[in-house]
């Protein structure tokens, strides 16, 4: 790498050349908390003082550890994804007979599914953004994640939901034009609310280029590139004409619950020209921590105004990355796409559920420092 880092810069905006996905271990106070107001031996009330009281302990803790932009850990959600499609009109938390199958591991038997016409009137994210961005002061940049519209709309189309979908939305397009409405109406919120810095989580991408996802879709007779350039279609819809200030990325999942992942993998390749063609996405956070996600090449798509930001770090192990292995990745990477558009960062958070991955929150921290360290030698 030294041949290159002569050419190499800072960023001053997200994402940034050292950078988190986004959720972190819940402190063993939350869980407390949360399993008591579950029990009734707390109230809402009660909850929420906890939430607060650890949500300014991770800020600051994120400030210790050099990162420019902070988040709440996600320590208001059980889900990544499912506490947000939850706070839309006409959504409803359901409990089915199974949850996701994960490699070893299946998740808790809930969805989101339909009781009405989807739309945005208000949304709870909107108040909790707002709290931590009083928490994050001016120093650093308050960023929330949010799941993808193409994510709601494949939670939707689960065999569990797909008879109340078709009930309320025999139209398709109808379907599609309702989350693209009710998702700018909650961004807009959050951007009133002072955002100027969202990450859109999507897990479709994932399943796409998923081996194992691509042979079951063609057998039930789906067409795979019709179903990405629909999920393609619909996020481009939803963050277009955005203001200029805000800065919009989005993260690839894998899968990651309880330090499993989903599927049996598979390269970026099938999915690269639609995933890294949506226009408006300031960056990509693709995970790339071990060989199910392929190798680089399919960066070559990347457009000179954005980022790729390598998840070489795995948040599902507590195991340190060698700092040598880590540079010649990054350089491997450089092979397809400028160095100046490469960030890096863990592979995904350390807890899309409440449940957490199978490590330490020393481990935890001890990664983020390495990849600052690691940043910081190279982007200078």
């Amino acid at each position: 790498m030294s041949t290159q880092t002569t050419k190499a810069n800072k960023r001053t905006v997200t994402p940034f050349r050292y950078d988190i996905v986004g959720s972190f271990l819940r402190p063993s106070a939350l869980k407390e908390a949360r399993s008591k107001y579950q029990n009734g031996e707390i109230t809402a009330e009660q909850l929420t003082e906890v939430e607060n009281a650890e949500i300014v302990k991770l800020v600051q803790k994120q400030k210790e550890v050099g990162l420019q932009a902070v988040t709440d850990g996600e320590f208001r959600r059980s889900w990544w994804h499912l506490d947000f499609f939850w706070g839309f009109d006409g959504v409803q938390r359901t409990i089915i007979d199974q949850g996701y199958q994960f490699n070893g591991a299946q998740s808790r038997p809930e969805t989101a599914s339909l009781t009405g016409k989807i739309k945005f009137s208000s949304h709870p994210f909107v108040a909790h953004y707002s709290f931590l961005k009083a928490a994050a002061g001016d120093d650093v940049v308050a960023r929330q994640a949010i799941p993808a519209a193409a994510q709601l709309l494949f939670e939707l189309d689960r065999a569990e939901n797909q008879e109340s979908t078709k009930t309320i939305y025999p139209n398709r397009e109808e379907l599609l034009a309702d989350i693209t409405q009710a998702y700018r109406g909650a961004i807009l919120a959050l951007y009133e609310a002072g955002c100027r810095s969202i990450q859109i989580d999507d897990c479709t991408w994932g399943a796409l280029c998923d081996e194992q996802f691509s042979a079951f879709m063609a057998q039930i007779g789906v067409d795979l590139a019709d179903y990405a350039n629909e999920f393609a279609k619909l996020n481009a819809a939803v963050i277009a004409d955005l203001p200029e200030d805000l800065v919009v990325t989005t993260h690839v999942c894998r899968g990651n619950y309880l330090s499993t992942y989903a599927g049996v993998g598979g390269g970026y390749e099938p999915i690269a020209q639609t995933l890294l063609g949506i226009d408006n996405y300031a960056g990509f956070y693709l995970e790339y921590d071990t060989d199910r996600a392929g190798d680089f090449k399919p960066l070559r798509f990347l457009k000179d105004n954005q980022q790729v930001v390598l998840g070489l770090f795995s948040s599902k192990f507590g195991e340190l990355e060698s700092k040598e292995d880590i540079l010649k990745r990054i350089e491997e990477a450089a092979q397809y796409v400028d160095l100046n558009r490469i960030c890096l960062s863990p592979q995904c958070g350390f807890a899309s559920t409440e449940e957490g991955n199978h490590l330490t929150e020393e481990q935890q921290w001890r990664k983020l420092a390495r990849i600052k360290e690691i940043a910081e030698e190279i982007w200078n």
